[in-house]
């Protein structure tokens, strides 16, 4: 039986209905005077920007607004020079992922210096972040409680992870109310990338009790309401269980870390740009198949989360009804079934699996990985749905 480990959660959380509102009381409780908005061209056309501008009357500000979905380098050295024109004492993200993925790597670079590049890996800054509110509009990355940052460094094809328990941003306002307008495509392939962080926190070897609670009624909030979300995008009730249960995942996995899947999927988003969640959705099913002989009781608690039925079934039976529930959720809300459409093959696949092995969610898998298992995995993903 594996020991306890620990959780943690430097995020202090807001949660519910209108949220998005609470912005102007920590502006002014903190008495900031100088803000930057992070977003994306997508957010800057919807209301969201002036919902935060009505609370800013007060405060002088400035908008970056040209987050790409796989967030670069070159994103966060922009959105710096702006910061350092605008002399902002708090960032402001609202958007998915990307956008706060920007602004943690922001946030740490106005504080630290230099380039994302130089803070690769785990705790590598030693000062103290800008403080940051996160907004998320997409009920999938759970970035906005999250301990990393994801970026892509555009030359060398490559996606850089930097980690550190002050990455978090200080303060997450989750609002459900904000997801009612997102496209039925965004929210089907963000919401299948929570599903997987919460599958691949569930199973993860660094799983501890509370990881799994919370885990698994991630599960279960998102299997039972993510078809009414994409297909009902205007029912606040599915909108409210999806956002809840990407929270609950992104608790569980900043704790525990994740697994193949996403090892596997960085390096195909940043080669072929691949969204993230299409990308995870793809892979996730030939990565399950893997792992279940090494914890197919795990799978069998998924299969029965998914609201599979499993009675009278043999364990590695309940674990293959997790991997075919998931293929099910996933054709149901449109998401792709292959890379058909990507035009990706195999001409990368040793850079991939040499950069896939340099993910720390390698470690954490819980069946033992290799070089030869992570390239099998992509000619599975790749050639096999074909």
């Amino acid at each position: 039986m594996q020991k306890f480990g620990f959780f943690r959660n430097p995020t202090q959380i807001t949660y519910g209905m209108e949220a998005i509102y609470q912005v102007e009381n920590i502006v002014n409780e903190q008495q900031f005077k100088n803000v930057l908005i992070i977003t994306d061209p997508g957010i800057l056309q919807t209301d969201l920007i002036s919902k935060l501008q009505s609370q800013l009357e007060n405060v002088n500000y400035k908008i970056y607004g040209k987050t790409q979905p796989n967030p670069t380098v070159s994103n966060c050295n922009h959105a710096l020079a702006m910061l350092k024109e605008v002399e902002a004492d708090v960032l402001i993200a609202i958007g998915g992922g990307s956008s706060i993925d920007v602004a943690k790597a922001v946030a740490l670079l106005a504080t630290n210096g230099g380039s994302i590049e130089d803070y690769e890996g785990i705790d590598k800054f030693n000062q103290e972040l800008l403080p940051l509110i996160a907004i998320p509009t997409t009920a999938g990355t759970a970035s906005e409680v999250t301990t990393f940052t994801v970026i892509t460094n555009e030359e060398e094809q490559y996606k850089l992870t930097v980690g550190g328990i002050r990455l978090a941003p200080k303060w997450a306002l989750v609002d459900p109310l904000v997801t009612k307008t997102l496209p039925p495509s965004i929210t089907a392939a963000t919401g299948l990338d929570a599903l997987v962080h919460a599958i691949e926190s569930y199973t993860s070897k660094a799983a501890n009790p509370i990881t799994k609670t919370l885990a698994r009624e991630a599960i279960r909030k998102i299997s039972a309401n993510l078809r009414q979300a994409v297909y009902g995008g205007d029912n606040l009730v599915a909108r409210d269980h999806m956002m809840m249960g990407s929270l609950l995942a992104g608790l569980a996995f900043n704790n525990t870390r994740l697994g193949n899947c996403h090892a596997l999927s960085h390096p195909i988003s940043a080669i072929y740009g691949v969204p993230h969640g299409v990308t995870n959705a793809i892979i996730i099913p030939h990565v399950m198949e893997f792992n279940a002989v090494a914890v197919p009781e795990l799978f069998s608690d998924i299969a029965e989360d998914m609201g599979e039925n499993i009675e009278g079934l043999t364990l590695m039976e309940r674990a293959e009804a997790a991997v075919n529930a998931v293929k099910k959720l996933s054709k149901d809300i449109g998401i792709p079934e292959s890379f058909a459409d990507f035009n990706i093959g195999l001409e990368y696949l040793e850079q991939m699996s040499k950069d896939a092995l340099l993910s720390g969610n390698i470690e954490v898998n819980p069946r033992i990985t290799k070089y030869a298992d992570v390239k099998e995995l992509y000619k599975k993903s790749i050639e096999g749905t074909k």
